[in-house]
């Protein structure tokens, strides 16, 4: 009886204290993510956003791309959420050694389940420790994914549920030895293989059960009083973070697609109307992300997966997007008593706190608030303007991201305040936004040029306005039109298009930049101005075609065409080159007959691939040229990137190993004779890659349109 006594008093008193803690740091983050900027474009469509969110933690279909991982990380899930149950038992075995759930704790389903979700947890937790030791950061041969994360907090984690899970079976034991046990051994060996080892001792449950508790109290306090303990609480916020996540409309296996607008005060920014005193250009401080960035940020696991598929991180650049979100969540919660007291800046640069009401606010709340967001160490800056340039937004840690964390919208924001209010931005590329500004393209070439790759060929190329009807427009873009070896995939395309009956046409002269490129290094000004000039010219070309196709070679072009001018009035139907052409080959209207030597390899385009999912369309086009694939190690969805996106293919790389380097040792190490691509931009990468590694001679980087056209003919 006195053992029950002592027992429930500690249980108690260590309950209100974890209680108590749970509920100020929920407050406090609550109060954190409100200091965001409004998206009232995060809650429309409830029953879609739960579908989605229940598919996404419940089924683990962004976990289980880590198989073992995935399905380990699954069972703990499912334990934790199950096992909760357990906890919440253990207060009524305090009092008692009798004690269970009413009607739950007798129910033998009940038993059954949370015997063996037990026995999984304790092995899926076995798992997870071994692969934390086995990544350690301190291991030899390379970078972990843990490098940056707070290694300590994860073994805490981790060790308290395997000493709940302990503490658990030690319970179910014990009732076995006094018989106070309900289940039969055929549903809960376990517990009864426990049980009989262990001595019949009553008390031994009371004493089992409160320290369970205390186990699972002491966890509730030391992760409330670390707010920013992210890899405790994404199993609280990763619901809410999934939840909230944008485009919840998108069909599962949708890709990256659009980058989110710029948007000022929760509205889309209207550039006709805006006023820099009034609207807000980018992020230039922390609390100028929308709530749901400081969710984001809040909501990370410090897993690392993004980090481990990021090609900036992986060539020795500063880049890092779990350590990104790391820094600008560590520096939210650290301004934030600043923020809560009525402190912060106007889009003037004034104080909007008065004196009083900052007089309280801890000192160094208020040298964070002095931090610019963007900076080198020597001012301080929490964001180095090299981890922000290093970007190529190849969209691989917001693919891996198992909570939805939108790295590279984040990324793209700060980038926007740099570009067009600080005017801060790698000078090389200042070149390729004057040539869009003047010419309407990145190389500066003339626009009357932009039909000279036409020339050559054995057939009219029919331009609109020429002719009276075509079933797809061919978007060449600037790269199509003017490097050189672009130039050969659209004469490709052009010519296997001709081949194949296929009635096309062109916009020649009437065609400029999409905008791709000013809107990835944030000049969105720039990318709206070429954007609605398309528009036009495009709805113009159409006129009242119900249909409006749109073929581009370029994935940049194809994903700003299908993806981002429907928010300027666009809306069009866009397909890659090489879906059309599987199309054509699939249905016999060209037909490979030279089978090509050597080999193949292919490299995924990231625009084409994370971003749009077309990874399927390319592969049946060589498998029907060549008769099969030699694929990379990083292949898919997990692509390593050319290094080119995100504007970065008009800006130097200074820092570490070149990101086209890395891939073409990659695919050079295939052994194939023949890389082929889907992008234009990749041409270029990867055909200076090979050059470099002195295998031109012997290696071919071709577009999969150029490897169709050389063993095909017409039907």
């Amino acid at each position: 009886m006195l053992t029950a006594l002592l027992t429930s008093l500690v249980a108690a008193a260590i309950t209100a204290v974890a209680v108590a803690y749970a509920v100020r740091a929920v407050r406090r983050m609550l109060a954190v993510i409100r200091l965001g900027q409004p998206d009232p474009t995060r809650t429309g469509d409830a029953p879609r956003r739960a579908r989605v969110m229940l598919a996404e933690t419940l089924g683990h279909t962004r976990m289980l791309k880590w198989s073992v991982v995935g399905a380990a990380h699954w069972f703990v899930m499912v334990a934790f959420i199950v096992l909760s149950t357990l906890v919440l038992e253990a207060y009524f075995e305090v009092v008692s050694p009798a004690g269970h759930l009413p009607w739950l704790g007798t129910w033998l389903p009940f038993g059954l389940l949370t015997e063996w979700v037990g026995v999984l947890g304790v092995v899926g937790i076995a798992v997870l420790i071994a692969v934390r030791l086995a990544h350690r950061p301190t291991r030899p041969g390379g970078r972990s994914r843990f490098t940056g994360s707070t290694m300590w907090q994860g073994y805490f984690v981790e060790y308290v549920i395997v000493a709940v899970l302990a503490c658990g079976f030690l319970i179910r034991g014990f009732q076995v030895a006094t018989d106070h046990f309900a289940h039969p051994f055929w549903a809960t060996p376990v517990s009864h293989g426990i049980g009989a080892v262990l001595p019949a001792w009553p008390a031994a449950i009371s004493v089992t059960a409160m320290v369970k508790i205390v186990i699972s109290m002491t966890w509730l306090i030391v992760i409330s009083r670390n707010v920013t303990m992210g890899v405790a609480w994404h199993r609280f916020l990763a619901f809410f973070n999934i939840y909230f996540k944008r485009d919840p409309e998108k069909p599962a296996g949708a890709g990256l697609g659009a980058l989110r607008p710029m948007v000022s005060g929760g509205r889309p920014l209207d550039f006709e109307e805006a006023d820099p005193e009034r609207d807000q250009f980018g992020v230039a401080q922390v609390e100028q992300f929308s709530w749901k960035g400081l969710l984001d940020f809040t909501t990370c696991t410090e897993c690392g997966r993004c980090q481990s598929q990021c090609p900036a991180w992986n060539t020795g650049k500063p880049l890092s997007p779990k350590l990104l979100v790391l820094s600008l969540r560590d520096h939210a919660y650290a301004k934030a008593p600043y923020l809560l007291a009525g402190g912060g800046k106007d889009l003037t640069g004034e104080e909007k706190g008065t004196a009083e009401q900052l007089a309280g606010v801890d000192v160094l709340a208020l040298a964070e608030a002095e931090r610019p967001l963007i900076g080198d160490a020597a001012a301080g800056g929490v964001i180095d303007p090299d981890v922000l340039w290093s970007c190529t937004t190849c969209g691989a840690c917001v693919e891996q991201c198992p909570v939805d964390i939108e790295h590279v919208d984040h990324i793209v924001d700060m980038r926007r305040y740099q570009v067009m209010i600080e005017s801060s931005f790698p000078s090389e590329a200042g070149v390729m936004l004057r040539n869009l500004e003047n010419k309407g393209n990145p190389w500066g070439a003339p626009p009357t040029t932009r039909e000279d790759w036409t020339k050559g060929l054995d057939f009219a190329v029919p331009k609109v306005g020429e002719v009276e009807e075509f079933e797809y427009l061919f978007w060449v873009g600037c790269a199509g039109a003017f490097e050189d070896r672009a130039k050969k995939t659209t004469r490709a395309v052009a010519t296997l298009l001709h081949q194949a009956g296929v009635s096309y046409a062109v916009l020649g002269a009437g065609e400029t930049c999409t905008g791709d490129p000013a809107r990835r290094i944030g000049n969105e000004f720039v990318f709206q101005m070429l954007a609605q000039q398309n528009v036009e010219t495009l709805n113009e070309a159409f006129g009242d075609r119900p249909t409006k196709k749109i073929v581009a070679t370029c994935p940049h072009c194809f994903n700003t065409l299908g993806n981002e001018y429907g928010e300027l009035g666009g809306h069009f139907e866009v397909v890659h080159h090489t879906e059309l052409l599987a199309h054509l080959v699939a249905t016999g209207r060209l037909t490979p007959v030279t089978p090509l030597d050597g080999g193949v390899t292919y490299h995924d385009p990231c625009y084409l691939g994370r971003h749009n999912r077309v990874f399927a369309p390319p592969r049946e086009v060589l498998g029907a040229a060549v008769g099969g694939v030699t694929e990379m190690p990083r292949n898919s969805e997990r692509s390593f990137c050319c290094g080119a996106g995100g504007a970065r293919m008009w800006m130097e790389e200074r820092i570490g190993k070149r990101i086209n380097v890395e891939r073409v040792e990659e695919a050079l190490a295939t052994g194939a004779k023949t890389i082929a691509v889907g992008c234009p931009f990749c041409t270029t990468m990867i055909s200076d890659g090979v050059t470099g590694k002195g295998r031109h001679e012997e290696v071919e980087v071709v577009d999969v349109a150029s490897v169709l056209l050389r063993t095909t003919q017409p039907s």
